[in-house]
């Protein structure tokens, strides 16, 4: 089997490269805090220094993979797995990627082993681990490298055909639990798996930001007219390690004026939003264009009812916009903004580079809001009215 076949078809030269420059600024780390070595536990982490290659992970929920990569400043790279994970991270995984194999038995605890390779030097570490440093690597993940937004435009460009088919098939009286059946399938036979599954209809849309699926049903027989008509399709998927988000509604029968009225507000606080991401923008810079956006919009006390995003990659949201955050725009990078407002909610994945906002899980088959701001066209997703 050819270890590298999920991954989109690029050139070796082109690859190594992307390799390269990711343990340069793991290097560079690793100088600027004085470490001799890191171990790298956490899916994200793991797939970005692969660049996507390798796929550790066995229990959907968990954090950390079955396997944990250690990375010495001098160059030296091994991977550390329990004898019954090893065969097929052998065969199907680190193939072409230069890792050592360091294997233990399923019952061990890997700790003496590891002390055998890093001995006194200093370690870090991105999970807690006795006498090493903890950290945080998602500063070094942006910006984004040329292939690392191809592939992000892969995922999107997958997600949201799947994402669209699921809201296109949507008939009256489907139940929450089903149209998530639906939506995790659409993914899963694209080889992509659902990180977050969030299904609404009628007035669980505006009561909950977070709406999981329970016992509701889209327009059963007699609902009256109104937000029993109204379907909500809100999702996270990830493949290659990189987390592409999007949401989208359908609605039988007219819309009513005010949630109309909210979805064009809505779709203006999330172009205002992609407007101000420029390099070197804060987070709490972001934070203030949402808050005055929400204020224009009448609605100023929403923005404090839920998070508005930030940026993504190798994890749904690597920070989210706050009013004091700290965190800065490097470009180019993704973003997953999700504006809410009185039952509407706009959230696309997209990557801004110095010249240009792309919108990657645009779905031309389901209706736009366009908003312009100083002369700059923004795509929003409206409602699909059927």
């Amino acid at each position: 089997m050819n270890p590298v076949s999920e991954v989109p078809a690029q050139d070796i030269a082109l690859r190594s490269a992307e390799l390269n420059e990711k343990y340069g600024r793991l290097g560079s780390f690793l100088d600027r805090n004085n470490l001799s070595a890191v171990l790298l536990s956490r899916h994200e982490n793991i797939a970005w220094i692969t660049a996507g290659q390798v796929e550790a992970r066995v229990a959907l929920g968990v954090e950390t993979a079955v396997t944990s990569l250690l990375i010495t400043r001098s160059g030296l790279r091994y991977y550390l797995a329990p004898n019954n994970e090893a065969p097929r991270l052998a065969d199907e995984e680190f193939v072409g990627l230069g890792y050592e194999a360091v294997i233990y038995p399923w019952y061990q605890n890997p700790a003496a082993l590891l002390r055998e390779l890093t001995g006194d030097t200093a370690l870090g570490s991105d999970v807690p681990v006795a006498n090493a440093t903890h950290v945080n690597l998602a500063p070094l993940r942006a910006p984004l490298l040329a292939p690392e937004i191809d592939r992000f435009i892969n995922l999107s460009r997958q997600t949201a055909d799947a994402t669209a088919s699921v809201v296109e098939s949507l008939t009256p009286g489907i139940a929450e639990e089903e149209m998530a059946a639906r939506t995790a399938s659409a993914l899963l036979e694209r080889g992509i798996t659902p990180t977050v599954l969030l299904m609404g209809v009628d007035d669980r849309i505006r009561k909950y930001k977070h709406a999981v699926p329970r016992s509701g049903r889209l327009a059963p027989p007699g609902a009256r007219h109104g937000l029993e008509r109204y379907g909500m399709v809100n999702l996270c998927a990830r493949k290659w390690g990189l987390v592409a988000s999007i949401t989208r509604f359908v609605h039988f029968g007219s819309v009513p004026d005010d949630l109309a009225a909210s979805f064009t507000a809505v779709a203006r606080i999330h172009s205002e939003l992609l407007h101000a991401t420029r390099a070197g923008a804060t987070s709490a810079q972001l934070f203030e264009v949402a808050r005055k956006a929400y204020a224009s919009a009448g609605a100023a006390e929403e923005i404090v009812l839920h998070h508005q995003g930030g940026p993504c990659g190798y994890g749904e949201r690597d920070w989210l916009i706050q009013p004091e955050g700290t965190d800065t725009v490097v470009l180019p990078q993704a973003f997953a903004y999700n504006p809410s407002l009185r039952g509407a909610k706009v959230e696309d994945t997209a990557v801004v580079t110095e010249n240009q906002v792309e919108i990657l899980t645009d779905t031309p088959t389901l209706p736009v809001i366009e908003t312009v701001i100083n002369g700059e066209v923004y795509r929003s997703a409206g409602i699909l009215v059927r």
